[in-house]
């Protein structure tokens, strides 16, 4: 039996999102870096550690909070965010180093085109894509936290350093690569220990992992989050005096039964007048031939009835579906912008890669589940 439709309303950039974290994190340290207080307020700090856990919704966290007691601990600590539109870890990802919303920073989607080229990358492996520096120019939240005199450090798995992601959205500071999240913590202690004044950032996978391989349902599932609760934990304890902990992430997620797929390789009707496609399979951007976009929005718009916002480029930026958008990025849209209600998924098996056929739990549209994420603080002690 088919869900019933949730409600699909893009995000709001203007205050309570994840693009607000890093300026209020940094603004509590004492180095505001614009004219305008942050929208977020963030009891001041000598030292702060920032965690990242890729994959935890606000939702999927309060619905298994009582495997995860210290996270738990501190649900109400602060609002409930808006990761933004896509909700994926490149999009969002971006958002969260840069302090901009996906239309002022470029990464709007898992795949995008290239307009000079007309080729599709994806921007977590960056295979084929351009020079991260000019595809995102806008400087990063940490790049100007240590122009003000902040140090700040990054870690992540060692293949993270210097990867087009990470030079796109995240560059600034000093580099630890860490294989595992125990290591990632000692790593993050080791560094505010050390400083007066620090900004430690630390991101972990191994939720978001579990979801998409096994489901956000699964055992695999509760098990990440558990392991993730007690190394914060652990964490929180070993902290220096004056140091702030706040934990967030970049999207939840929704288990898409693999019946309920449609594959454009075998849908001729959707796929008529589409060129390439990018974005996600829960957000596509569908890039037309000439002249075609009209034709392909009515066609998806009638196929998925109030399952599904179909828009045109133009009308997707109207309606705010990525913040504010420069110029430079309009291209980088689809002609048509699709966001789908929970179980759906649009995929295409000609272009994909073989592993994301398989994934289960799937992210990037506009349900609650998968846009609202936490922001858990521990303050200062």
């Amino acid at each position: 039996m088919p869900l019933a439709p949730l409600p699909l309303h893009p995000p709001s950039y203007r205050h309570g999102a994840l693009p607000d974290v890093l300026p209020a994190v940094v603004a509590s340290l004492g180095f505001p870096l614009g004219r305008r207080p942050p929208s977020l307020s963030l009891v001041p700090a000598r030292r702060s550690v920032v965690v990242l856990l890729d994959g935890l919704g606000e939702r999927l966290l309060r619905r298994r909070a009582g495997h995860a007691p210290f996270l738990r601990s501190l649900l109400d600590s602060n609002p409930t965010l808006a990761c933004g539109f896509p909700s994926t870890t490149a999009t969002s990802t971006a958002s969260f180093g840069t302090g901009l919303p996906p239309g002022a920073h470029g990464l709007l989607g898992y795949q995008s085109v290239i307009p000079a080229t007309g080729v599709i990358f994806d921007h977590l492996s960056w295979d084929g894509g351009p020079d991260p520096r000019i595809w995102q120019p806008e400087a990063t939240i940490f790049e100007r936290a240590v122009a003000a005199g902040l140090p700040v450090a990054r870690i992540g798995l060692p293949r993270f350093d210097g990867s087009g992601l990470t030079v796109a959205a995240l560059r600034g500071g000093v580099f630890f690569g860490a294989k595992t999240l125990a290591a990632g913590v000692d790593a993050a202690v080791r560094f505010v220990d050390r400083h007066q004044q620090a900004l430690a950032y630390l991101y972990w996978g191994d939720i978001d992992k579990a979801g998409h391989e096994a489901g956000c349902d699964s055992i695999a599932w509760v098990t990440a989050l558990e392991e993730a609760d007690a190394e914060l934990r652990r964490l929180a304890e070993r902290l220096p005096a004056g140091t702030s902990l706040h934990v967030t992430a970049d999207h939840g997620m929704v288990d898409v039964p693999f019946a309920d797929r449609i594959d454009l390789a075998r849908d001729r009707e959707l796929d008529a007048g589409i060129v390439a496609t990018g974005g996600e399979p829960r957000a596509p951007h569908l890039y037309c031939a000439p002249g075609a976009g009209a034709d392909v929005a009515a066609t998806w718009a009638a196929r998925f009835g109030d399952r599904a916002l179909v828009r045109e480029r133009e009308a997707a930026i109207a309606e705010g579906w990525f913040g504010m958008t420069a110029e430079r990025n309009r291209p980088r849209i689809g002609d048509v912008v699709v966001a789908l209600d929970a179980g759906l998924a649009v995929e295409d098996s000609r272009t994909s890669k073989p592993v994301l056929l398989s994934l289960l739990g799937l992210h990037g549209s506009m349900t609650a589940d998968e846009v609202e994420v936490p922001l858990l603080t521990l303050p200062a002690r």
